[in-house]
């Protein structure tokens, strides 16, 4: 089925001399490193541990590890790690066109959707570019139609609200980016249906008029179940408005989508399909067609600038060294803490309302892509992989979960993400500027704490002392763009990408492919003809039999 693992020579994480370095130094320096305390020795530790990355229009955007567990040997053996782990070579092979997702036998070429200065990037000696800019001038024209009015609806109204119907990458992305580029957005509502529950459909349909709504369905082979579902569901809903008339369909439908065939037969005009290739990836399709429903939300030009920010990173990524690599870095810092502190989660909290589904977002880009237990080559790892990513926006996370992060007993490892001008800079910035405080006042207060002598110096005394006692040096990362625009989203983005595929390349594992979804979609099948009829059923545990047994009395 999939073609030789041309990767199975990359040596499994332990082996690595560099690996057994790490461990070392964290047994002897990395439980002892304070943080506090380095930043005594070296006053020029922030400008030692930070990088300034420069985008495609000259805005900047500061990443600052100078608050992580690192010291000089420590970050040397993680330069180190990444030499031996030969991440550069993964790297490469992934930019040429190369098959590195082996078990699927595919190329990995999200990259090559973001390619804005039209260089040549081939997949098996064909030259991609070129369909890729087709699909984007698609899309461009196609988003210009409908936000200029010119594309009407069957009644000759102009489109008012466009419904994206996908799941997974072919949602997540979509929504996220959306909701963050939401002040870019003009009169166009968009809005997203995935989940399979009958009340995500009901809800969204109930306050839209089907003669000034567009429906884009996402789905590569059109036949994913969930998403077909509530396709004829809205279709169905859409044509008991319309009198039953199959032939206006093609002016509310549009397919996000290869399959031509399937497409047709539900109607849609298949002038009206944008395609993508089987090198991209659900959690890498937000590039593609699949954010043709961020064209129309926020205009193609700012669609186009958001893939110009990730061709920048994607830039950087490729050719700076790896002491300078800023992705790098970031997935570096990943292992240290996975591996070598026992730390099980990563925390990305956004000062920033409008990034309020990117921790969401980033679930399914480092869960699904390296929540893998078997190497490439093909052995189960010894080592633990893929962290539990969590996040909230901040301020109000503060009052939720940051409890555990300062005092809790485990090692929580988390990125802080601010934009320093807001795009509501209200009440005379009062509110940027209070939000900005708690930015920079949860790192320093991780990071330094709170000893026992200042509790006592405060006024506490006796049982009290040691409950409000903070053991800091507790490691954070803090990112700072100018402005969230649509080329700071697209850096930003394509920076957690690269973390992901810097930390799968490192343990050795295929962060590309996602078996581990498809054995509950296969049983689900299975029970859906079963929920069919009333009948009791006994042909699986007892538990699942008398769960169903009770759902059908129930039902």
């Amino acid at each position: 089925m999939a073609s030789t693992n041309t990767f199975s020579d990359f040596k499994e994480a332990t082996e690595l001399a560099a690996w057994s370095n790490l461990q070392k130094l964290h047994d002897t320096q990395g439980v002892k490193i304070s943080v506090k305390d380095e930043f005594a020795k070296d006053p020029k530790r922030f400008e030692k541990y930070s990088r300034t990355f420069t985008n495609y229009d000259g805005s900047k955007i500061l990443f600052d590890f100078s608050k992580n567990l690192i010291n000089d040997d420590v970050l040397a053996a993680l330069i180190e790690l990444a030499k031996e782990a030969k991440v550069t070579h993964l790297r490469d092979a992934m930019f040429a066109g190369e098959h590195i997702n082996f078990t699927e036998d595919r190329a990995v070429y999200h990259v090559a959707l973001r390619n804005m200065s039209k260089k040549p990037m081939k997949v098996d000696g064909k030259d991609v570019t070129p369909e890729v800019h087709s699909v984007l001038q698609h899309m461009k024209e196609f988003s210009e139609e409908v936000r200029s009015g010119k594309w009407k609806g069957y009644t000759g109204k102009k489109i008012t609200d466009v419904v994206n119907i996908g799941i997974g990458g072919s949602d997540l992305g979509p929504v996220m980016v959306s909701a963050a580029l939401k002040h870019y957005s003009s009169e166009l509502e968009v809005h997203y249906v995935s989940n399979i529950d009958g009340t995500h459909i009901a809800e969204t349909l109930a306050g839209l008029n089907p003669e000034t709504t567009l429906f884009l369905i996402a789905s590569k082979t059109f036949t994913t179940a969930e998403t077909i579902t509530n396709a004829n569901t809205a279709k169905n809903w859409f044509l008991s408005h319309a009198g039953g008339e199959h032939s206006h369909i093609a002016k509310h439908f549009a397919a996000l989508s290869t399959n031509e065939e399937e497409v047709a037969k539900f109607g849609i005009d298949t002038r009206n399909m944008f395609g993508f290739e089987n090198w991209v990836g659900g959690r890498y399709s937000v590039w593609s067609a699949i954010g043709l429903s961020v064209a129309l939300y926020v205009g193609y030009d700012n669609f186009e600038a958001f893939l110009r920010g990730a061709e920048a990173v994607d830039k950087h990524f490729k050719e700076a060294p790896i002491e300078e690599n800023i992705p790098m870095l970031g997935g570096l810092l990943s292992v240290w803490y996975n591996n070598f502190f026992d730390a099980q989660t990563h925390l990305v909290a956004p000062f920033d309302q409008y990034l309020h589904r990117f921790p969401a977002y980033l679930q399914q880009l480092s869960m699904e892509s390296n929540g893998k237990s078997v190497t490439r080559g093909n052995v189960f790892t010894n080592y633990s992989t893929g962290s539990i990513l969590f996040g909230e926006p901040a301020t109000n996370a503060q009052h939720s979960f940051f409890q555990l992060v300062h005092q809790g007993t485990k090692v929580i490892p988390a990125d802080f993400i601010l934009a320093a001008q807001s795009h509501n800079p209200i009440e005379h910035n009062l509110h940027q500027r209070m939000l900005a405080s708690n930015f920079f006042a949860q790192a320093e207060a991780l990071m330094v704490g709170k000893d026992e002598n200042k509790v006592k110096a405060e006024g506490a005394t006796g049982g009290l002392v040691p409950h409000k006692v903070f053991t800091g040096n507790r490691p954070t990362t803090s990112i700072l763009t100018q402005k969230m625009t649509p080329a700071a989203l697209g850096a930003l983005i394509a920076y957690y990408e690269h973390v992901t595929f810097t930390e799968g390349a490192v343990w050795n594992i295929n962060s590309f492919d996602q078996w581990g979804v498809e054995l509950g979609k296969v049983l689900a099948k299975v029970i859906g003809k079963e929920l069919d009829n009333s009948s009791s059923i006994s042909s699986h545990d007892a538990s699942t039999n008398g769960l169903i047994n009770q759902f059908k009395q129930w039902a």
